[in-house]
């Protein structure tokens, strides 16, 4: 079992995912699949949902790793009614009964994830491997934003390319910044201010045309204003939704 832990956007869940992978082609695990969840997924609402919710939820995840994101929210000592702690031992009892069959993976804040085995010695006796993830640099960004445009089938003009570094530069002195999800949605923004450029155009426009981010659709972003920017509401897929896109 491992505890993974950093700031949001910093690849938590894309590495669960592919150690899922790896754990399976290696014959640790039976299926390989991830089931992802959050509080919500395994606490209930009412005296005696808790454990049978928790349980539907491990039954999935046998044979492949169970990915608990923010773990540290199933423990709410303010609240003496909260039904957390119930979830907890449900999970205590597969992952020393089930160790053989499932791979629990906890994610979160490293401070909160700390505190979280603190007060669930346990929880934290079960992990064996704490893994952090540093947050990502400028350059490292750039890096994974040229390959985001290039897997989308885009292209980004020289211009285009220092601006989005200014942009990025920029973005991670503002507050709510997410890293590599920030800079998806930054690009799912910037591709749609390009396609209105595109679309109030007068002249023919060539293949190159349609395909190339340039500086100005990365500009018109309000990071390059004195307006302090907020990440956009996600549609459920970590995509921005297209009435705050091109604001933003």
């Amino acid at each position: 079992h491992m505890s993974f832990t950093g700031n949001p956007g910093t690849g938590k869940t894309t590495v669960a995912l592919r150690m899922a992978s790896i754990l399976h082609r290696l014959g640790y695990i039976e299926k390989g699949q991830l089931v992802s969840v959050t509080r919500d997924d395994l606490v209930g609402q009412y005296v005696g949902h808790t454990a049978p919710k928790t349980k539907d939820v491990v039954k999935r995840a046998l044979g492949g790793v169970l990915f608990i994101d923010e773990a540290y929210y199933l423990h709410r000592p303010e609240n003496e009614r909260d039904y957390g702690p119930e979830a907890i031992e449900v999970l205590l009892q597969v992952m020393e009964s089930e160790r053989e069959n499932l791979v629990v993976i906890m994610a979160g804040y490293k401070d909160r994830m700390e505190q979280f085995f603190q007060a669930n010695p346990g929880m934290g006796s079960r992990v064996a491997h704490h893994i952090h993830f540093p947050d990502y640099k400028a350059d490292e960004l750039m890096e994974i934003a040229e390959l985001m445009i290039a897997k989308q089938g885009y292209e980004i003009s020289d211009d285009g390319a220092q601006a989005l570094l200014d942009y990025i530069e920029r973005r991670l002195d503002r507050p709510r910044f997410a890293y590599g999800r920030s800079i998806r949605n930054a690009i799912e923004r910037a591709r749609m201010r390009q396609a209105m450029r595109l679309f109030e155009s007068d002249r023919k426009l060539t293949k190159a045309d349609l395909v190339t981010i340039e500086a100005d659709d990365i500009r018109q972003s309000s990071v390059f204003t004195d307006t302090e920017e907020e990440e956009p509401e996600d549609d459920g897929e970590g995509t921005a939704k297209a009435g705050a896109a091109v604001s933003a």
